[in-house]
């Protein structure tokens, strides 16, 4: 049997975000209950040289969104990341899983050999969609997507592996 694009990107992508969402929900219960600024944790980041909590979240939406409308071919929307909160960033995480969720296994399989253009830094560069989706987009889904679990978690969110995957 072939991969499924489809299954190795979409629901994977929307687990991963509603993880993202529920632990969003329980950094806003940590500051409420702490008493914490919750732009402390917002800004918050591992290394100074490495994007804040903020940032991470914004990207893990990118590397959902982007990657599922490239391998059907359509376009995807562009958030402004502008967000300041953690609803703000919550309602990001919504717009996008609700984007995703409008794709079907037909939209997406059998393009394993689409041509995705990638342009970073003024460089067009040319890849096929199998190996973009398994070597790019999910390995940076789940690089920002830890190091947003990682932020939250290093600041005494309690939260869990269970948290992380998003499941019940």
């Amino acid at each position: 049997m072939p991969l499924s694009l489809y299954d190795v990107s979409a629901p994977v992508f929307i687990q991963g975000l509603r993880g993202l969402h529920g632990i969003l929900e329980k950094a806003k219960a940590h500051v409420a209950a702490k008493g914490v600024d919750p732009a402390a944790l917002l800004t918050a980041r591992l290394y100074p040289d490495m994007f804040a909590f903020t940032k991470q979240v914004q990207i893990v939406t990118d590397f959902a969104k982007g990657p599922v409308g490239r391998l059907a071919g359509a376009e995807f929307p562009v958030f402004e990341d502008a967000e300041t909160s953690f609803d703000e960033l919550q309602d990001r995480i919504e717009r996008t899983i609700a984007y995703i969720e409008g794709f079907s296994a037909a939209d997406i399989d059998g393009h394993e050999d689409r041509d995705i253009t990638l342009t970073r830094r003024g460089v067009d560069t040319v890849i096929k969609a199998k190996p973009y989706l398994l070597q790019q987009a999910l390995p940076n889904f789940f690089f920002h997507l830890t190091t947003a679990y990682a932020i939250l978690r290093h600041n005494g969110v309690e939260i869990g592996k269970k948290d992380f995957l998003g499941t019940a």
